[in-house]
């Protein structure tokens, strides 16, 4: 015992100096093998299906969801405007006219307007009568122990009766999560519906002198202004991902990414830190994370 005990007194001192001496290259080896086994040691990312299996499927239609849970993806997400006359309804863009083939603003037109339009046949004839779903429809295939990320893409007026619509679903308050680009809804969110999660998102872009817009310390200041539990990240990938995941994790905020249809790109921000990848192509996805434990 006391052999041991000199040991651990005179090595691991000594080969903590090494290391602190060693060159440069071998303390980047070593850290890297840190870095890779903390990997190894993170949770699985959650695949999400962007606007249900939006690759084989209408996206944003009961269609494409169904075909997502089929699929086997751990999520959903759709996209959701406010109509006329107060309801909720599934659909990325503010005007009908590239999914339905007749332009009618969402804001200006009332459910039962929107629900007379075609939104399938664009993609393939066998997907003809598929028309825009309302929040209700939409949250009634989310299968329990599965999520939903649900987009707002306008403002902050959505929430009470997106609030009341999720009241009268059967789901549980972490199966729900909102995302948006909109600093007021996510605050808005936080304020009224406390028990959920929200995610603001930002899509990153190189300048001209190749430094990302918007700054990560912009992103981080614009988190705690919110409130946000986490980010939602697109364009975000080699050297920025790992800096902005790591600054996250300081930060105790949670890391997303959005819309990952690379498997090998999927694979590196799961590296990262990912909780969730959004694809186009839930299977493909979930395939190159391999088994599930």
């Amino acid at each position: 015992m006391l052999m041991v005990r000199i040991i651990r007194i005179v090595l691991v001192p000594l080969c903590l100096l090494a290391l602190l001496l060693a060159p440069r290259p071998l303390r980047r080896a070593a850290g890297q093998a840190g870095q890779a086994a903390d990997a190894r040691e993170a949770p699985m990312p959650l695949v999400i299906a962007h606007r249900g299996a939006s690759a084989a499927a209408p996206e944003n239609t009961l269609a494409a969801f169904e075909l997502a849970w089929k699929m086997g993806a751990d999520g959903i997400e759709g996209d959701f405007y406010l109509t006329r006359d107060g309801h909720v309804v599934c659909i990325h863009d503010a005007s009908t006219k590239r999914t339905a083939g007749r332009d009618l603003k969402v804001a200006d037109s009332d459910l039962a307007s929107l629900r007379k339009l075609d939104v399938g046949r664009w993609k393939a004839p066998k997907f003809a009568g598929q028309k825009i779903p309302t929040l209700d429809e939409v949250l009634a295939t989310v299968p329990a122990g599965k999520r939903i990320y649900i987009e707002i893409k306008c403002g902050p007026d959505i929430v009470p009766p997106l609030k009341s619509g999720l009241a009268r679903s059967r789901l549980e308050s972490d199966q729900t999560i909102v995302i948006s680009f909109n600093k007021a809804v996510i605050q808005r969110c936080k304020a009224d519906l406390p028990g959920l999660k929200a995610f603001w998102l930002v899509g990153f872009r190189r300048d001209k002198a190749g430094k990302p817009s918007p700054a990560v310390a912009d992103v981080l200041a614009g988190l705690k202004a919110t409130g946000a539990d986490g980010l939602g990240v697109g364009g975000a990938t080699g050297g920025l991902a790992t800096t902005l995941a790591a600054e996250l994790k300081r930060a105790g905020k949670e890391f997303h990414v959005w819309t990952i249809d690379d498997a090998e790109a999927a694979r590196a921000l799961a590296e990262c830190g990912a909780r969730s990848v959004t694809t186009n192509w839930p299977d493909r996805i979930r395939d190159a994370f391999g088994p599930r434990d």
